[in-house]
């Protein structure tokens, strides 16, 4: 079942590209996050999203906000996509395509390629916007809108 606006977001455990546990209660309550799914590591798509994130990630902290991309790709593919293109903030690996069933998160292009949304919640881990479109770059301004609001 897909969250909804609304929706608290769920609890999730993974490991990130440098191999550290993440909890996202260590977060919820604490700051507003920027969480996005998408498809795979070093793609022109993913790459062009993830640099945009990379390019206005310092306006999302400076709002108090953290960015996490998800997608299935290895600790390790993220590891070499984060220092490739010296993107700052948390990829974690769902390789077992939990964390995309919790949210609810289905295959775009007819079921071939995994879907990209993007979720942000409030401090308190309340979702005030998903954002689903494969138009990789029109999540960041949508995004950095929605924390704007909530600052």
């Amino acid at each position: 079942m897909a969250l909804k606006v609304g929706d608290i977001i769920p609890n999730f455990v993974s490991n990130d590209g440098n191999g550290n546990i993440f909890d996202v209660a260590n977060y919820v309550g604490k700051k507003p996050l920027v969480i996005y799914f998408y498809p795979m590591d070093n793609t022109p798509g993913c790459t062009a999203q993830a640099c945009s994130f990379r390019d206005q990630y310092q306006d999302f902290t400076d709002l108090g906000a953290e960015v996490i991309g998800i997608s299935s790709d290895s600790e390790k593919s993220h590891e070499k996509f984060a220092s490739k293109y010296k993107l700052p903030f948390i990829l974690l690996s769902d390789n077992d395509k939990k964390i995309r069933k919790l949210f609810g998160v289905s295959a775009g292009l007819f079921g071939l390629m995994p879907g990209r949304v993007t979720y942000v919640a409030d401090k308190n881990g309340k979702i005030v916007l998903i954002f689903d479109s494969m138009m990789a770059t029109k999540h960041i301004p949508k995004a950095l809108e929605a924390i704007k609001k909530l600052v």
